[in-house]
């Protein structure tokens, strides 16, 4: 399944995809796409309704990120080698983890706020996992059993307050719209290997990133097994994985984004993306 939520920001609703793609209402069967919808029996619930059954969906609708309500936006550094290398940074032993601030989720096709001050605003196209069920101390082998899906993310980046005003990278990494994610959560099932998946970002029409989820450090499985021996994940929490190389940063010249500025961007089978720069 594909799931969405679509409105005004905000006030976004629960939906789903039917196979022509149209938006389907869920709130007569969950409130939003949090929780224990996420859960297998909620996943499984609404799996069983017909789409042509539920109400259909005018126009063309503001399409929030797929999942309300989470506890926590956790990412992942540096886990592509080949973009460790452009960075100039050394292969890391163990996944580097920070946070992103909730408040920098977003829409997948809302605009992204240039910070004031900002020198150096970065993109990032990433594979999200998103946790179905509550996650502490899992194996490895158990670890994808407390995933209910994947979705395209952004993290959008401003190096300069990441790098070089005194540390930590969630400086960088949090400021409003900084994390757009969506257009829709696409259920595990649907997903035959998350280890294939090709990833593309474009900036005003130029290919800038192409990668594949093939080339991860750490895996799936390593991630959700690694950050749960940190912090338990919920339902609806996100873990951002780490991008493929092609970002500004890495390139020679450097390259960074200005208002007015398109980002377009995707990863096969989760859809793809679409932000505007504007100053904030």
């Amino acid at each position: 399944m594909k799931l969405v939520r679509y409105g005004a920001m905000g006030q976004e609703k629960p939906g789903l995809l039917d196979r022509s793609g149209r938006i389907r209402d869920l709130s007569a069967l969950v409130k939003d796409i949090n929780g224990e919808a996420l859960s297998p029996a909620g996943l499984a619930k609404i799996a069983a309704v017909d789409p042509a059954s539920l109400p259909l969906v005018d126009g063309n609708p503001r399409l929030g990120a797929p999942v309300g309500s989470i506890t926590k936006f956790v990412a992942i550094g540096l886990n592509y080698a080949d973009h460790a290398a452009e960075a100039g940074m050394a292969i890391p032993s163990e996944p580097i983890v920070f946070l992103k601030a909730n408040t920098s989720l977003c829409g997948p096709n809302d605009a992204v706020e240039k910070p004031r001050d900002s020198t150096k605003l970065d993109w990032e196209v990433e594979l999200a996992i998103i946790i179905g069920t509550k996650a502490k101390y899992v194996s490895e082998a158990d670890a994808l059993k407390h995933v209910a899906g994947y979705a395209v993310c952004n993290d959008v980046s401003e190096r300069n307050f990441q790098i070089e005003r005194g540390g930590q990278w969630t400086k960088g990494k949090s400021h409003d719209t900084f994390g757009p994610v969506g257009p829709w959560l696409v259920t595990a099932d649907e997903i035959p290997d998350v280890h294939k998946l090709g990833m593309w970002l474009d900036v005003n029409g130029t290919r800038c990133q192409t990668g594949s989820t093939a080339t991860m450090i750490f895996n799936v499985p390593k991630i959700i097994s690694y950050v749960s021996g940190l912090m338990t994940l919920h339902p609806g929490d996100i873990i951002t994985t780490g991008t493929p190389p092609g970002v500004g940063m890495g390139m020679k010249p450097q390259k960074f984004l200005n208002a007015g500025d398109v980002v377009t961007l995707g990863i096969d089978g989760l859809g793809a993306q679409r932000q505007e720069i504007v100053a904030a």
